[in-house]
């Protein structure tokens, strides 16, 4: 298939090349668009009937596209606003159905030095521990970190439970001398800073 065809095929055309017509064909009658297919096949759900073969091709595809775009900003990439952060963390979290916390470890010049996803599933303060959190810091001489989640909802606002681990954290990180600069939900096209939001919660005593 030429490069011309592949930008002038329809979404449908794009997803029969990996899993054929009669599967394809059965997405777009379900309108599942392509946002929704890239949460379902990051789970490896069967899709539209498909064959577990099927499901495959459709997860590794999305997944090439998220390590493309993680790998744009990756080496050595600054971490030096949420806009940065946002688009640095986006593909690591993908479009997960549930709340995936990941966590960049930054030199003295705001570059990632390593990245890591911490914790997966519902985001509670016992479950997001300042030890799991820094751990990979510590090892890395981190000079300071920044993390990240998501919002399956798609709304990125902060949850009371969101402020508490990001106090914790921010607490947790004047103690061992590596900052926490900012905590940033995900939401469906769009991002929250808490430190923006609500910087009094890095103002620990």
């Amino acid at each position: 298939m030429r490069k011309r065809d592949v930008l002038e095929r329809s979404d449908e055309e794009l997803i029969a090349c990996l899993v054929g017509q009669e599967a394809a064909r059965g997405l777009v009658q379900q309108e599942c668009d392509l946002w929704e297919l890239g949460k379902q096949s990051s789970g490896r759900a069967f899709l539209a009937g498909m064959n577990s073969e099927c499901c495959e091709r459709i997860a590794a595809a999305f997944e090439l596209a998220r390590r493309r775009e993680r790998g744009r900003g990756a080496p050595r990439g600054k971490l030096d606003d949420p806009g940065r952060a946002a688009r640095f963390f986006r593909p690591m979290i993908g479009a997960a159905s549930v709340e995936v916390f990941c966590v960049a470890c930054l030199d003295a010049r705001n570059r990632v030095l390593m990245a890591a996803e911490v914790t997966r599933g519902t985001l509670l303060s016992s479950l997001v521990h300042p030890r799991e959190v820094f751990h990979g810091a510590i090892l890395a001489r981190a000079a300071s970190i920044v993390v990240a989640h998501n919002h399956p909802s798609g709304d990125p606002e902060p949850s009371p439970e969101d402020r508490l681990v990001t106090r914790r954290l921010a607490e947790a990180g004047r103690l061992l001398g590596i900052p926490l600069l900012d905590h940033v939900i995900l939401g469906d096209g769009r991002h929250v800073s808490c430190r923006e939001s609500d910087a009094q919660l890095f103002n620990t005593p």
